[in-house]
């Protein structure tokens, strides 16, 4: 039979058409997506890789994940961001991994994916945020936090607070009944101070009697999940958000952000939010991740340790007037780190003597033209890093403000994979010569460096 018999409006053969019947073009399609499908046991829509729905084969399936979804809402124990690959907006197959080491890692009931960082903390504000609401902030937090909470808050027609860190007097005294959740990081960006979690605790336990359900929302991006003695989830903490592009990631390539929590009705309305407004990580993304995810703790070991070693090498440099690494005996939160956590993470900052402004951007590009520190921003990569704090993450805030926040003449320094007596090399023959290199010099090496890579 041809497949001319099944074209006639006015009847047809009682068989289904047979594939066998069909044009060359519609069998190599269904004969090669079959065969990816038996070879991976997954029915992807594409014969030679995964793709953004599944051939369900009816609408059982659709069912029992509605079911599933309905199970997760009602009974408060996980979050729906587990379920089975139905449509790549809510999750994939590797998506599902990913959840599941990092629900392991954090200690967590519940964990959502996401496109990144800042994404994982707009969602967590958008959910506990509401008309009237307030917010409390620590000072240090990333200035794209505090702008968007800010932002969210006038929209809304709540308000924000921003506290110091580590003045639990201060932290007590702006929480009121309206607030719905405090937020802070550890460690913070670029001073990297550490929250004491024992503070944290009492002024929470404190507050609820004063603002019932209010939440305490931790950053933990730069210090990692590897860094504490007892998991912040286990600790007092409500909520964490983090960049897995750094830490987790630990090689640049792969941008990312997750919410971890033992909160299920919060994890379940982020999931909500999630599927109206997407923001899920890519099924390539979360698959590069998972690859690479359990050797992530060793190789951010290995940053941290050298990093402490650089640290304590520029704490003793006649030329450095400040050094700020949890590493160092000298950290304004020494007591609480020692207590508290295991690793001091890859993130340092420094100041130059007597150096103003433009000479430390000065600087931190003759460092740059050592070559086996790049000048690019963030961290926990294969790569040393180094950027003036200003130039990248302040160029648009007052040098008074600046100063407020203690962010002025800084140097950021993000250790990466190197052997650190190199690295210590590098940044000692920069503080010992830096300033007998011009900009004019500087500007050439630039153009000089783009020629011979070819840019």
């Amino acid at each position: 039979m041809a497949i001319a018999d099944w074209l006639n409006p006015e009847g047809c053969p009682p068989d289904r058409p047979p594939l066998e019947a069909m044009s060359e073009t519609t069998r190599s399609i269904h004969r090669t997506i079959d065969e990816h499908t038996r070879r991976t046991g997954v029915p992807y829509l594409h014969p030679d890789e995964p793709t953004v729905q599944l051939d369900l084969l009816g609408s059982a399936q659709v069912m029992a994940w509605q079911e599933g979804k309905a199970a997760f809402l009602f009974a408060s124990e996980g979050c729906w961001s587990e379920l089975p690959h139905l449509y790549a907006r809510y999750g994939t197959t590797a998506t599902t991994t990913l959840i599941g080491k990092l629900k392991s890692l954090e200690h967590a009931t519940s964990a959502v994916v996401c496109d990144s960082g800042m994404q994982a903390t707009a969602l967590a504000f958008d959910v506990l945020m509401e008309p009237g609401a307030h917010a409390v902030l620590m000072r240090q937090v990333y200035n794209k936090t505090r702008s968007y909470l800010e932002w969210l808050a006038a929209r809304i027609g709540g308000s924000v607070t921003v506290v110091d860190d580590g003045d639990a007097a201060a932290l007590a005294a702006a929480i009121t009944p309206q607030t719905r959740f405090v937020f802070a990081e550890t460690f913070t960006n670029p001073l990297v101070r550490a929250q004491d979690f024992d503070q944290l605790r009492a002024v929470m336990a404190e507050a609820r009697e004063r603002a019932p359900g209010i939440k305490l929302v931790l950053d933990t991006t730069i210090a990692s999940p590897w860094a504490f003695a007892v998991p912040p989830l286990q600790n007092g903490v409500d909520i964490v958000v983090a960049s897995g592009t750094k830490s987790l990631g630990g090689n640049d390539r792969d941008m990312w952000g997750y919410l971890a929590t033992n909160d299920s009705p919060f994890a379940n309305a982020v999931m909500d939010l999630v599927a109206m407004r997407g923001g899920i990580l890519d099924w390539r993304r979360a698959a590069a991740i998972v690859e690479s995810f359990d050797a992530a703790g060793e190789t951010h070991a290995r940053r941290s340790s050298s990093a402490a070693k650089v640290a304590a090498f520029l704490a003793s440099h006649p030329k450095v007037s400040d050094v700020f690494h949890p590493s160092l005996p000298t950290h304004v939160d020494a007591a609480a780190i020692a207590r508290q956590y295991l690793r001091p993470g890859s993130l340092l900052s420094f100041r130059v003597k007597d150096a103003d402004e433009a000479r430390t951007r000065h600087l931190a590009d003759v460092l740059a033209t050592c070559i086996i520190v790049r000048y690019a921003l963030s961290f926990d990569g294969l790569t040393t890093k180094v950027n003036h704090h200003r130039t990248v993450s302040e160029y648009f805030t007052s040098l008074e403000q600046l100063k407020r926040n203690g962010f002025d003449r800084l140097i950021r320094l993000a250790v990466g994979m190197e052997d650190p007596d190199d690295v210590i090399a590098a940044l000692n023959w920069t503080l010992h010569h830096g300033d007998g290199v011009s900009d004019a010099g500087v500007t050439v090496w630039q153009q000089q460096r783009a020629t011979t890579l070819g840019l």
